[in-house]
């Protein structure tokens, strides 16, 4: 069975280039970023690490930790790692898990039978500290993803785990944000002074912080 939103994110224990990890025990209290590529040594695949290991401050500011995956052994990720290094101009610095026994893409249906019997397409897994998977992204292996975007959802998942918000299409931090359908007006009013309601169901309010908000997150 597929993995979906809100399901625990499945455990396991696997060599990575910076060790042998159990995944849960990894994570911590962290946000974590499991994202799988199809194989190692291959074009789209080292672009990919490189902008994922040159926004790694991004991450870490969110607190979340990256952990790549690809069905090829820790040796040939470890040379690997010297190519990205080579032709993207920042070394990678974030652990690679082994899957050669595809034991983990099994888990997370990485791997799509019409696209490739072998290899994982690329997924993302967004994990939030209580081990819930929170976001789910799968594109083709011929197409190379967006990391800014990924990082953007991961601000609207972080901002709306902690107040009663969404945020709307193209949304970016700092921009106004919705007020869930699940907050009465009178609790709006209480919580975000001055909020907009532009129709009863859209409701807009300013992004919230501690310091703007009239009531402590939930």
């Amino acid at each position: 069975m597929s993995l979906r939103l809100g399901d625990v994110a499945p455990d396991f224990t696997a060599d990575t280039t910076a060790g042998r990890i159990s995944f849960h025990e990894w994570l911590g209290d962290s946000w974590g970023m499991l994202f799988s590529h199809p194989g190692d040594f291959t074009p789209v695949c080292t672009t990919e690490l490189g902008a994922v290991a040159r926004l790694k401050g991004e991450f870490d500011r969110r607190n979340v930790k990256l952990l790549g995956l690809s069905v090829d052994p820790v040796e040939s990720h470890l040379a690997w790692e010297g190519d990205v290094g080579e032709t993207q101009g920042c070394a990678v610095n974030f652990p690679i898990v082994a899957d050669a026994d595809r034991k983990v893409s099994e888990l997370y249906d990485m791997i799509h039978p019409n696209a490739s019997a072998a290899s994982t397409v690329r997924s993302v897994f967004v994990i939030a500290p209580d081990k819930t998977v929170q976001l789910i992204l799968t594109y083709p292996m011929s197409t190379g993803r967006n990391f800014a975007e990924i990082l953007r959802a991961i601000d609207s998942l972080q901002l709306t785990a902690a107040y009663p918000v969404a945020t709307p299409a193209d949304w970016q931090p700092g921009q106004d944000v919705i007020i869930g359908l699940g907050v009465s007006d009178d609790e709006a009013a209480a919580r975000f002074p001055g909020y907009r309601a532009v129709k009863p169901y859209l409701r807009l309010t300013e992004q919230p912080s501690p310091a703007n908000v009239g009531a402590e997150a939930h």
